[in-house]
């Protein structure tokens, strides 16, 4: 089914062109990632497909049939509004039915919480609530009626993917789902699950990322934007790499050619009289797309980062018996490490585990309730936090990077003025003098990172470097980090970074435990599921004080009047337990029910039952596959 065309799309910002004559067609089941670097309008280019913004040239056709959803970098809320209203914004009578069950719970009114089940009943909303359950246990929501305009901005980015992801579930199912950087302010474990979530629904998507391995996971196609051209990958993130470099190399090799073609066409105009310009009008005419052509620049989207560094002299930094506690929440107990000369280490958690406080403990911005920390002399700290540009008042760009030096000194002697040190960082003279204020959010995080580098750092502290940041801008950071001497400490939620990047992790697993892994993300994470399946296949085994006795006899053989095996004492103690186990756990299942029906209890007494049926229901199952199987050599 064909979903969208689009066809000669334009728009500006302001005199400045994000993009012209872009045309295009979604069809369903598409799953397309858009890549661009910023300020090309990847972000503008989603709401005019959303309807959110009109484009200036050309037209977009919508199927009637189809659904659009969008999910923005920056969710507009009712600030005045509460989580749940924010969320559940639909008028449709499940809807209703499903918010009114959720503010029932949150009252603990039992008339209202009965009311609420009954009404759930007569329209089937339950296989409905159970998702939504799912997603709000997911992002972590609770306390659903907090008003939306007290959340933090990663509380809010969550209560929007929330808000997005039920109303596609409700949707009818032609539904494209359009999402800017969806990815951002989660943790690994929330991202993978949703890169689970997005595979399982059927929809079509549209979406902008960082995130390769999210990228990888959710998408078989990558359009990249640039300038007035789109050009279409089909496949991976590697894919798309090689066919790019492919496309570079021949464009070119075609500018070169009209290079070549231009200086001889030159040569013939300026010898022709002007009285003879007519007759060789054609001529003429395609004089102007060659000398286009031979003009054409090349961009280097590499930023070139060539930083003289300080030098680290024997001691880097050393934390001794460090203690931090905010109120009961314990982030760090008693924390020792030395760093040495060049590590490179990925600090990974649970979003509010402590990471940025340990950040700012090692660099003495926060203090610590008890240890040491001792700082080399020679260590200069460069920090690229979460909180963006701190600028006073609104400044143009070349002001505020002269505030901090106007030469910088290159690793291989020399220096670079200002002015082209922001160049080289993709900020051609037009935006050098545009206001701080006017950037997208990509080319903020960009100039902060070029402020922080040529203070000359020794010491690189990065909190989420990879938030806003276009993938060029990435892959070249990348690059310039692996060759990077000073010591590195990056957190981030994104996979590719880290495991490109760094040698071991500091893991916080919570209660103030720190994990020094020695490895990258992708090996962590590896190894956690195999220390999961190893204590699973130890709980599994405890069943049983002999697991050969678990084997199921083959049932030919039974079948034959094979002789059964003698059963020993234990087993046969433990047949005659089963017995007395599965008769308790069915009487207490049938009353369970029996309070469920009746409706009159608490909600949180409704809740714990509800709860304790499916916890009933996996111990019943599997105390009689253990009965059925001690039931082969016992005699009944």
């Amino acid at each position: 089914m064909h979903y969208v065309s689009a066809e000669g799309l334009g728009k500006s910002y302001g005199v400045k062109p994000l993009f012209g004559n872009l045309s295009f067609h979604i069809e369903e089941g598409d799953k397309i990632a858009l890549v661009a670097r910023n300020g090309y309008g990847k972000s503008t280019l989603l709401k005019i497909i959303a309807g959110r913004e009109i484009p200036e040239e050309g037209k977009v056709w919508i199927h009637k049939d189809v659904t659009v959803a969008l999910f923005e970098q920056e969710p507009v809320f009712y600030e005045d509004l509460s989580i749940l209203d924010n969320i559940f914004h639909h008028t449709h009578p499940v809807i209703n039915a499903i918010k009114a069950f959720e503010a029932a719970g949150e009252t603990e009114d039992s008339h209202l919480v009965a009311e609420a089940i009954v009404r759930m009943d007569e329209l089937g909303a339950w296989d409905f609530d159970s998702k939504v359950k799912q997603i709000f246990g997911k992002l972590n929501i609770h306390h659903l009626q907090q008003k939306v305009g007290s959340l933090s901005g990663g509380q809010r980015k969550r209560v929007a993917l929330a808000r997005t992801l039920i109303d596609i579930g409700f949707e009818h199912k032609h539904v494209l789902l359009i999402m800017d950087e969806p990815t951002n302010h989660l943790d690994v474990e929330t991202v993978e699950w949703l890169e689970h979530y997005l595979n399982q629904e059927k929809v079509t998507l549209l979406l902008v990322t960082h995130d390769r391995y999210f990228l990888d996971a959710v998408c078989n196609e990558i359009w990249e934007l640039e300038g007035s051209e789109l050009y279409v990958h089909k496949g991976d993130y590697e894919n798309y790499i090689e066919k790019k470099a492919a496309r570079i190399e021949q464009q070119g090799a075609s500018i070169d050619k009209a290079k070549n073609l231009y200086r001889k066409e030159l040569e013939w105009m300026r010898k022709q009289p002007r009285a003879r310009t007519t007759k060789s009008k054609s001529r003429i005419d395609a004089f102007g797309a060659v000398e286009a052509k031979a003009r054409q620049k090349m961009e280097d989207q590499q930023v070139q980062l060539q930083v003289k560094m300080s030098r680290l002299g024997g001691k880097i930094a050393e934390l001794k018996k460090v203690y931090k506690s905010y109120g009961d929440k314990v982030i760090l107990k008693g924390f020792d490490y030395t760093f040495a000369k060049g590590e490179r280490i990925g600090v990974v958690g649970k979003n509010g585990a402590g990471k940025s406080t340990f950040l700012n403990i090692l660099q003495e911005i926060e203090k610590a309730d008890s240890g040491k920390i001792n700082i080399g002399e020679t260590v200069v700290f460069g920090y690229y936090s979460q909180q963006g540009l701190e600028v006073k008042e609104d400044k143009r760009v070349i002001e505020y990077v002269k505030d901090i030096a106007e030469n910088f000194p290159l690793a291989g002697g020399g220096s670079l003025s200002a002015a082209q040190f922001l160049q080289l960082f993709l900020f051609n003279p037009d935006q050098q003098y545009t206001f701080i204020s006017k950037l997208s959010g990509g080319e903020k995080k960009r100039l902060m990172l070029l402020s922080i580098l040529f203070r000359n750092p020794n010491f690189l502290i990065l909190d989420e470097p990879t938030n806003d940041l276009d993938l060029p801008t990435l892959s070249v950071l990348e690059n310039f980090l692996n060759e990077y001497r000073g010591c590195l400490l990056i957190v981030s939620h994104d996979r590719y970074f880290m495991d490109r990047l760094c040698d071991h992790l500091f893991v916080f697993e919570g209660n103030g435990e720190i994990r020094d892994f020695p490895g990258n993300y992708t090996q962590y994470r590896e190894w956690k599921k195999e220390q999961e399946d190893i204590k699973s296949e130890t709980a599994r085994k405890k069943i049983s004080d002999d697991p050969g006795a678990a084997v199921m006899p083959d049932k030919a053989q039974a079948g034959a009047g094979i002789a059964k095996r003698k059963p020993s004492y234990k087993e046969k103690r433990e047949f005659e337990l089963l017995q007395q186990e599965i008769e308790a756990l069915e009487k207490e299942k049938l009353s369970v029910q029996e309070q469920l029906a009746a409706g009159s209890l608490p909600y949180t007494e409704l809740q714990a039952l509800s709860g304790r049926i499916g916890e009933i229901t996996s111990l019943l199952d599997e105390k009689e596959m253990r009965w059925l199987e001690l039931s082969e050599w016992i005699e009944i």
